[in-house]
């Protein structure tokens, strides 16, 4: 989908597109995809219906934007081996679940999934492509098992987040590192199973 641009000679307004894309994650969140209208987060974000129309068309440009403002950041430089750069994934997934009711606008997004399927697509390649490649990177490093199944291992590093969620009260600070721990201890160095 694409986004329509701001006439020349307007730049837009940088806090307005925040306020958008901050307004329209925790509707999605909280309505839900069907109950969300552009004019209530127009008039959240303290703006016009036209002024969100001259960025976004309609409500799944704006919900993909939201996504798409889900931000996977690359590991820090000291993220020296595969281990800690799939930790710093990990923390940075972390982050973003308590940043934007990431949990309810996956709910949201599944309830829509056949009417807008290109939407869980987005979501699902902004959450979890990044950790498939950091596993991909592990296994080529050695760090797993040959035959270590990565699709299983990324539903189990993500899923764990939301069962947590489901399962206890909140999701504490060092869950990142201990579910990591699960299945790739620190002190691990060539996986079990892997010939050195």
């Amino acid at each position: 989908m694409s986004i329509p641009q701001a006439k020349a000679g307007r730049p837009r307004d940088p806090a307005l597109d925040r306020a958008l894309l901050s307004a329209a994650a925790r509707q999605l969140g909280e309505l839900g995809y069907a109950r969300m209208s552009l004019e209530s987060v127009a008039a959240a974000a303290g703006t016009t219906v036209p002024s969100l129309r001259r960025r976004y068309r309609n409500k799944a440009e704006l919900v993909a934007a939201v996504i798409g403002s889900l931000r996977v950041e690359e590991p820090p430089a000291d993220a020296s081996t595969p281990r800690a750069h799939a930790l710093a994934i990990l923390e940075n997934f972390h982050h973003n679940l308590r940043a934007v009711p990431a949990l309810a606008i996956l709910g949201s997004l599944l309830a829509e999934e056949e009417r807008h399927p290109e939407l869980l697509e987005l979501f699902k390649t902004r959450i979890v492509e990044p950790r498939r490649a950091l596993l991909r990177q592990a296994l080529a490093a050695g760090c797993l098992a040959d035959r270590a199944d990565l699709d299983v291992l990324t539903s189990m590093l993500i899923g764990a987040f939301y069962a947590r969620h489901l399962t206890a009260a909140g999701i504490p600070e060092d869950w990142p590192d201990r579910v990591l721990g699960a299945v790739w201890p620190p002190d691990a160095g060539t996986a079990p199973g892997r010939q050195r």
